[in-house]
């Protein structure tokens, strides 16, 4: 970035205006750093956002896909994952008020940050005090694409110990469509009935694409 004057390099920029003043190439280039042979930080930032589909396709990539891209390598890979997970903490956890789920449009604005866009599908569940307020979150299980196994005791034996009263139940879908399939359906059906036998309520399964979601509770199916 030596081409730039200084007044327009990133961190320059950074430190003068904020880093709302910067693109989103500038941010990518701060993060990488330093630029490689014939292509200066800028350069790489502007092709891994060509290639990955903007900072969108960035959040759903894994350190393996950034690796590919000409310049970037393993070590500035896990410096990107690293960094855009920082941001999907920060965007999912609030102040130290424990959150409250109260619809599952208040359980999906706590799990889509975090859980919406990923590029490998996980189940987990949100472990709920007797007034629905958040103790913890914990993946149970993961696969690749929409190729996820999931048990019901996996399930309750994280609930029970961690001594929740109640449990919304979660799974992305890696293809951005939150539809839910008919073994979705089947497992809500499953584990509800488990959740009866154990005292503990399945509030909702709440299924998420990259930005929508779709609750089984809204469409009746719990």
């Amino acid at each position: 970035m030596k081409e730039l004057s200084p007044d327009d390099r990133p961190r320059e920029k950074l430190l003068r205006n904020g880093p709302t003043a910067l693109g989103d190439n500038e941010l990518v280039a701060l993060v990488l750093g330093i630029g490689i042979r014939g292509a200066d930080a800028l350069g790489v930032a502007n092709d891994l956002l060509r290639r990955r589909g903007g900072v969108h396709g960035l959040a759903r990539s894994s350190a393996d896909d950034l690796s590919q891209v000409g310049g970037i390598g393993h070590a500035r890979a896990a410096q990107l994952v690293a960094a855009v997970e920082l941001g999907r903490r920060v965007a999912a956890r609030g102040p130290s008020a424990r959150v409250q789920l109260r619809s599952p449009h208040d359980a999906a604005a706590y799990l889509l940050p975090t859980f919406g866009a990923r590029a490998v599908e996980q189940f987990g569940i949100v472990l709920l005090d007797s007034k629905h307020r958040v103790l913890r979150t914990t993946v149970v299980a993961s696969g690749t694409l929409n190729s996820t196994i999931v048990h019901p005791r996996d399930v309750f034996r994280e609930a029970m110990l961690g001594a929740a009263a109640a449990i919304v139940v979660f799974h992305n879908h890696p293809s951005g469509d939150p539809s839910p399939s008919p073994d979705d359906v089947e497992l809500t059906r499953r584990l509800r009935a488990a959740g009866v036998l154990m005292g503990i309520e399945v509030v909702d399964h709440i299924v998420l694409g990259d930005a929508r979601y779709c609750s089984l509770k809204e469409m009746g199916q719990l």
